[in-house]
């Protein structure tokens, strides 16, 4: 299927057992508000609490997958401890809590590094976000300069063909080659306790994109944040509707748990 216009339904009522399902999300943009410098983006208390209840619900099957490092993301959502995709899949932690990374040489990092801050230095308002595997080129507060800006991401993919670029909005990130939300996205599902389940994905961002086609190729719920032409199936129209989701889907895992013993 076609990336499709901005008429997309609501996310469907979801009917069967909590622990049929698999719930990955992506973090900025999705479960947390979008702003300037990453590093004053929050996630709610009660946002983290829903969260924590519906992986009680799951039996663990929930997971973040974001552009963001692993450490990053614990620091956001502590003191939670979810299954995690970093860096787009380049660094992944699983559900038995192994971490697996990508490499990225010393010999392409080092000149990466100052490649971009070369170029970087001459678009005031640009920042270089570092993040051990992959590099955010930022310019949310420097638009002018997006042409530029790109012209020396493509540059730096062209003279380093191990990497690969992820445009998002107001962000091109430079990362390896093979490292995607989806591929991220599919590993969690062969294995417990992802595997076997129907998997609904949460995402805003042109990143999420390749969440969203491994998401329908595997018959789950893939749901687009914001406007725009999305591969997803569903739309939240903004970060406070994804709470309110969240919000009813805990209860609503309650509601079918009365009777039985809940676990929320």
């Amino acid at each position: 299927m076609g990336a499709t216009e901005n008429q997309l339904p609501l996310p469907p009522r979801l009917t069967a057992d909590s622990e049929q399902y698999a719930f990955f999300f992506d973090v900025d943009g999705t479960l947390a508000e979008i702003c300037p410098e990453p590093d004053s983006v929050t996630i709610p208390a009660s946002v983290l609490g829903n969260l924590q209840a519906l992986s009680s619900a799951c039996r663990g099957a929930v997971a973040l997958v974001s552009g963001r490092p692993i450490e990053q993301l614990d620091r956001l959502t502590a003191p939670l401890r979810l299954p995690l995709a970093g860096i787009h899949g380049a660094e992944l932690r699983d559900g038995a809590d192994n971490i697996h990374r990508a490499s990225l040489a010393p010999e392409i990092a080092v000149p990466l590094q100052q490649m971009l801050e070369q170029g970087m230095a001459t678009m005031p308002g640009t920042l270089l976000e570092a993040k051990g595997l992959a590099f955010a080129l930022h310019y949310r507060q420097a638009m002018p300069y997006e042409p530029q800006l790109l012209a020396l991401a493509q540059a730096a993919v062209e003279k380093f063909p191990q990497l690969a670029l992820q445009p998002g909005k107001c962000v091109v990130e430079i990362k390896p080659q093979g490292t995607d939300k989806g591929a991220a996205i599919a590993t969690f599902m062969r294995h417990a306790p992802f595997a076997g389940r129907i998997p609904v994905f949460v995402g805003d961002d042109l990143t999420d994109e390749q969440g969203f086609l491994t998401v329908n190729a595997l018959h789950g719920i893939s749901v687009k944040v914001g406007d725009g032409t999305s591969h997803a199936r569903y739309r939240l129209k903004q970060v406070a509707e994804v709470y309110d989701w969240l919000e009813q889907l805990v209860l609503q895992f309650k509601q079918d748990h009365i009777g039985k013993g809940s676990r929320l």
